[in-house]
């Protein structure tokens, strides 16, 4: 198989190619290997790329190269280093992670991981660990982060489905930025443990990047609902994801907002990008009209800061006494050791507080989505930023100040619906003059993934982009 053939197919088309015996797997595999070689100035892939680990080729996504995020699901045996030199060559985990276990059992063929900023808290991917991962569209550029090595890679088509998860924006923010599609699906939707349970404070949640709806339909189809101890379980869907692609979403009562909760400005590429996808809106038959939810951004800013810094303090305390290694300037970049050292000083006290607040959150968004099906935002603030203007490695950052650059300034829409749980997909549907892809960011209900998937497949028949290719790619 020619890399080029190979790079022309998303997940489901390669699966069914493997499926009808066109191309055989381990032919897909090579194709894979040599796509990665090609694309290897993106530093997208941490170490080398191996042999697929063990799957079920029988499975819906049997023998599709895969790429694990290197930050919280785990393989068994496989290193896992978090983006931190304080991991040094990576802890090898004894099994796999709860979600681990489904990738295989889907047929996915994991043959690498892909890099990550140290434990997620960026919204650029330059860990001094591995080097910074760059963007396939401009290589001056950040491909995002957290889960930016998976969207640099699905972008310039070495894969076409990598992991990802999403905290605070990390599958949103990549996704965007890199011109992919990016569903964060509502809490509860995917398995966490057995390991991890509530980690931070219930924002985070798993699935994919990739380059079409339906291979993100694909993913969630063969990766949703709990598993067994989990704390929370919500209602499964009414049919299969896949079925929502091309199914007819109705006359969707949508509302846009172009303004940031914080008050930043956002770029006018950003601002045009949502008003091209509401114009297509109405072009499609849905009400469409401006609106926004009440978000108190000043009291999410601050409860951000004590959970993500008290969280980071944990993972950073744990893995210290583990290893035997302190936590330094020669294990962490500054950055994180500023979040590790605010984070000890959060009390008890302040930590529920921050969940109080998140509380108010959840009411608020949620009475507005009473009255509305669909929510759309920029994705992002601005195109993708310059290499190096988030250095995590930087003297004299102040975890607060830093903590709301990310969130109320670079990425100020995104965050508040990791805190609601309502699934939110971003969407490459603009574009800046130069040609850099602009994500539009689609929010539903809580637990009303279908919704988004069959909005978001009328978009990709209105707006595509599957004719768009990066400057770095796969088979050129």
């Amino acid at each position: 198989m020619e890399v080029r053939e190979y790079a022309a197919q998303d997940a489901v088309g390669l699966a069914a190619l493997i499926r009808s015996g066109e191309v055989s797997a381990a032919e897909v595999a090579d194709a894979a290997r040599r796509a990665l070689d090609e694309t290897a100035s993106l530093n997208a892939v941490v170490g080398e790329p191996f042999a697929p680990l063990d799957h079920d080729p029988a499975g819906p996504l049997g023998g599709v190269p895969f790429g694990l995020k290197d930050l919280v699901p785990h393989a068994a045996g496989l290193p896992t280093q978090l983006g931190s030199r304080l991991l040094g060559e990576g802890l090898r985990p004894p099994a796999d992670s709860n979600l681990m276990g489904r990738f295989r059992a889907a047929g996915l063929a994991t043959i690498c991981r892909t890099s990550t900023p140290e434990f997620g808290m960026c919204v650029t991917t330059e860990p001094v660990a591995t080097g910074a991962t760059r963007n396939p569209w401009d290589t001056s550029r950040s491909s995002g982060g957290s889960s930016g090595g998976a969207a640099a890679i699905v972008a310039a088509r070495a894969l076409p489905i990598a992991h990802a998860s999403d905290g605070g924006g990390s599958i949103r923010i990549p996704a965007a930025w890199c011109g992919v599609v990016g569903l964060k699906p509502s809490r509860g939707r995917m398995p966490t443990g057995p390991i991890v349970g509530e980690a931070l404070a219930g924002l985070p949640t798993e699935l994919v990047c990739s380059r079409t709806v339906r291979d993100t339909a694909a993913a969630l189809d063969a990766t949703h609902g709990p598993s067994v101890g989990e704390k929370y379980e919500i209602a499964g869907p009414a049919r299969p994801y896949a079925d929502e692609v091309g199914a007819d979403p109705g006359r969707l009562r949508v509302a846009f907002t172009t303004e940031a909760w914080s008050g930043t400005a956002v770029d006018p590429a950003c601002v045009a990008a949502v008003e091209r996808t509401v114009r297509a809106l109405a072009d499609l038959g849905h009400a469409v009209e401006p609106g926004s939810p009440s978000v108190d951004s000043e009291a999410l800013s601050g409860a951000n800061v004590a959970i993500w810094c008290a969280t980071t303090a944990q993972w950073v305390d744990v893995f210290s006494h583990v290893l035997r290694t302190p936590a330094s300037e020669e294990t962490l970049e500054r950055v994180t050791l500023a979040v590790v050292e605010h984070g000890r000083r959060v009390t008890a006290s302040e930590y529920i507080s921050a969940t109080n607040d998140y509380n108010a959150a959840c009411r608020s968004v949620g009475a507005f989505f009473q009255g509305v099906d669909v929510l759309v935002t920029p994705t992002m603030a601005g195109p993708a930023l310059p290499l190096g203007a988030l250095d995590m490695n930087a003297a004299g950052v102040d975890a607060v100040a830093w903590t709301g650059r990310l969130f109320d300034e670079v990425a100020p829409f995104t965050a508040v619906f990791n805190v609601t749980g309502q699934p939110a997909i971003s969407l490459p549907l603009g574009w800046t003059d130069d040609g850099l892809p602009i994500g539009v960011q689609l929010v539903a209900r809580f637990g009303d993934e279908a919704t988004l998937l069959r909005l978001a497949a009328q978009l990709e028949q209105a707006l595509p982009w599957a004719d768009r290719a990066p400057g770095v790619v796969a088979g050129a």
